[in-house]
C-alpha cells in the first residue's frame, strides 16, 4: 500500500515538474533574472548621470556643518566610485536582501516599500476590476450594434476619454470632489475616525476614499480597452465559423458570449502584463493629486530628493511587475485557449 502511494507521489511529480507549464515558468523566471540585472545597471547608470545627488541639497543649508557632510557622504558610500556603489547595493542584495538605506527616511528601502505596496495595489486592483468590468461590455454592445446610435455614441465616449490627460482627469476630480463635500473625501485613504469603525466599517471607508483615486486612473485604459475590444469582436463576427453558427440557429447569446467572446477576448489577455505595470506608473498622478500614500507618491518624492537606493528599488519594482504580469497573462491566455502552446509565446 506504501509503495503504490509513494509510486503514485511520485508520477504525479514527474508529470508536474516535467509539464509544459512548469518548464516554461522555470525557463522565464531564469531569464527574468538576466532581464532584472541588465535593468539595474541601466537604472544606476541613468540616475548616476543626472547631475548632483542627495548630498547637495543637504550643503544648501548653512546649520550642517562641512564635517557632517563628510560622515554623511562616507556612511552613505557616495564617496566611492559609480561602479564601487553599484557593486555593493547588488551584493547586499544578493547576500542579504537588503536593498540599502533610504537617505531621506533613514530607514531600510525594503521596509519602506512593504509599507507603500498594498496601497498601491490595492488601487491598481479595484483600477483594473472596474476598467475591464465596464471596457469589455460596452465594446461588445459597440460591435455588435456597429454604426448605430448606441456605436457612435460609444465612439465619442471613447474618444473623449483617451484625449483627456490623466491629470486633467485627476483635477476635474478633485474639483469635483471639493464642490461637493462631504459626498466623497478629498484626499487620502482613511477617514478621522477610521480606527474607531468596526471592521465592516474600515472596509467601506477604504472604498469610499477609493473611487475617485480609481476612476481617474481608470478613464484613459477604459477608452482605449473599449475600443480594442470593439474592433476585436468584429474581426471575430466576420469569421465564418459564426456564420455557421448562426445558420444553424444558435441564439445570438450563445454565437456572442459562448463562440465569438472565447476568441475575441485572447488579444486582450496578452495586454495585462502591460497594463498591470503601467498601472504603476499610472498610479504616480492619482495619488499625487489624491494624497493616496502609495508607491507612486514615494518613488516621485524619491525622485525629487534624489534618494538613491529607494529610487533604484523603487524602479526594479517597476520591471518586476512587468516581468510578473507578462508571464501571468501568458498562463492566462494559456488557460483560456488550450490550442495554444507556451513555446510559441514570445
Amino acid at each position: 500500500m506504501t509503495s503504490l502511494k509513494l509510486n503514485r507521489n511520485w508520477r504525479s511529480l514527474n508529470s508536474l515538474f516535467g509539464s509544459e507549464t512548469f518548464t516554461y515558468v522555470v525557463k522565464r523566471l531564469l531569464q527574468a533574472l538576466l532581464t532584472l540585472f541588465l535593468a539595474s545597471m541601466l537604472c544606476f547608470a541613468i540616475i548616476e548621470l543626472a547631475p548632483g545627488n542627495y548630498l547637495d541639497t543637504l550643503s544648501q543649508n548653512p546649520k550642517i556643518s562641512p564635517e557632517t557632510l563628510k560622515q554623511l557622504e562616507q556612511q552613505f558610500g557616495l564617496d566611492k566610485p559609480a561602479i564601487v556603489q553599484y557593486w555593493l547595493w547588488l551584493q547586499q542584495i544578493v547576500t542579504r536582501g537588503n536593498f540599502g538605506t533610504s537617505f531621506v527616511y533613514q530607514r531600510s528601502v525594503a521596509s519602506l516599500l512593504w509599507e507603500r505596496v498594498p496601497a498601491t495595489l490595492l488601487m491598481a486592483i479595484a483600477s483594473l476590476i472596474v476598467t475591464w468590468a465596464i471596457a469589455i461590455p460596452l465594446g461588445i454592445v459597440a460591435a455588435v450594434n456597429q454604426n448605430k446610435t448606441v456605436d457612435r455614441v460609444l465612439q465619442v465616449v471613447s474618444y473623449t476619454a483617451q484625449g483627456f490627460p490623466s491629470f486633467i482627469t485627476a483635477l476635474l476630480l478633485l474639483f469635483f470632489a471639493q464642490n461637493t463635500s462631504p459626498l466623497f473625501p478629498v484626499g487620502g485613504m482613511t477617514s478621522i475616525d477610521h480606527a474607531d469603525l468596526p471592521w465592516w466599517g474600515q472596509i467601506l471607508d477604504y472604498g469610499w476614499h477609493l473611487i475617485l483615486p480609481t476612476i481617474a486612473l481608470s478613464v484613459t485604459g477604459f477608452a482605449g480597452l473599449q475600443r480594442l475590444m470593439r474592433g476585436q469582436f468584429l474581426d471575430v463576427l466576420r469569421q465564418d465559423y459564426i456564420r455557421t453558427a448562426r445558420a444553424k440557429g444558435l441564439p445570438d447569446d450563445r454565437v456572442i458570449y459562448v463562440h465569438a467572446l472565447r476568441n475575441a477576448i485572447n488579444p486582450l489577455i496578452t495586454l495585462l502584463g502591460f497594463e498591470f505595470a503601467s498601472l504603476l506608473s499610472g498610479a504616480f498622478i492619482a495619488e499625487f493629486f489624491f494624497n493616496w500614500p502609495g508607491l507612486g507618491k514615494l518613488t516621485l518624492e524619491a525622485v525629487t530628493n534624489q534618494d538613491l537606493y529607494l529610487v533604484m528599488a523603487s524602479l526594479m519594482m517597476g520591471a518586476t511587475m512587468l516581468i510578473v504580469g507578462n508571464l501571468l497573462a501568458d498562463l492566462l491566455l494559456k488557460a483560456v485557449d488550450p490550442r495554444i502552446k507556451l513555446e510559441d509565446l514570445k
